[in-house]
């Protein structure tokens, strides 16, 4: 069967030519964006979290797509990923203070920095408005943020392999973490380690609402236990 040209007058090899040029520019937009969002998280500007969203909702509009092409796809059993996340935040906390945070705290010789908490333990008042952020603010915004568009850039510019995926998983993760330096080298090594989890949960379920709802149930955990215990730094 004969495939023609759909377009008269040009021939194949100038279609592909102009495909890969065209390919070439998304490439190119992709590294400008990632820079763009990199600088962002170093120089702090403003809340790095929304300057993200904000290049996201330009770049989004320039490519004439939607959330969907960040990851935002409602997964069909949304009550068993809801259960599933919560097992996995469960899980996570656990290990993070048995194992990660005890060896932060070694290898920098410090603490993660809490300060910015310190009035929340026995106070209910700022325990629901923290729950309230830690669910919109932070889990949503952030992993759309960074899991979502800074992922999904990071994929279009470094490509599907399974080094390309390590790699995009890692730079993001790095930047989150450097997006928590109120917290101290404690704080920016956990949030790091908690990025590269949630990209493998987005990757492993397909959607962002995955390590929404683990970031959600994460940030949950910790402050309803400092609200009752004050700062924990690990089991050991």
């Amino acid at each position: 069967m004969t495939i023609r040209n759909p377009v008269p007058g040009i021939g194949h090899e100038t279609v592909q030519a102009q495909r890969r040029a065209a390919g070439r520019g998304w490439q190119i937009l992709a590294a400008v964006e990632v820079a763009g969002a990199a600088a962002a998280v170093v120089a702090d500007w403003f809340l790095p979290t929304l300057v993200l969203l904000a290049m996201a909702a330009v770049s989004l509009a320039v490519r004439r797509r939607g959330l969907a092409s960040l990851g935002l796809h409602r997964p069909a059993r949304m009550r068993v990923l809801i259960l599933q996340m919560l097992t996995f935040s469960a899980a996570w906390t656990l290990l993070s203070l048995a194992l990660f945070i005890p060896v932060a705290n070694h290898v920098t010789d410090q603490r993660q920095d809490t300060s910015v908490f310190a009035d929340l333990q026995g106070n209910l008042g700022m325990l629901a408005l923290l729950v309230l952020l830690s669910w919109t603010l932070a889990a949503f915004c952030e992993e759309m943020a960074y899991r979502g568009y800074l992922l999904t850039r990071l994929t279009d510019l470094l490509g599907s392999s399974q080094v390309g995926l390590a790699a995009a998983v890692l730079l993001t993760s790095a930047l989150f973490g450097l997006a928590h330096t109120e917290q101290g080298a404690v704080g920016v090594l956990i949030a790091t380690l908690d990025g590269v989890a949630f990209a493998v949960l987005r990757f492993r379920f397909g959607t962002v609402w995955a390590p929404v709802l683990a970031h959600g149930f994460n940030n949950t955990i910790g402050f309803v236990a400092f609200f009752f215990l004050g700062p924990v730094y690990g089991l050991w």
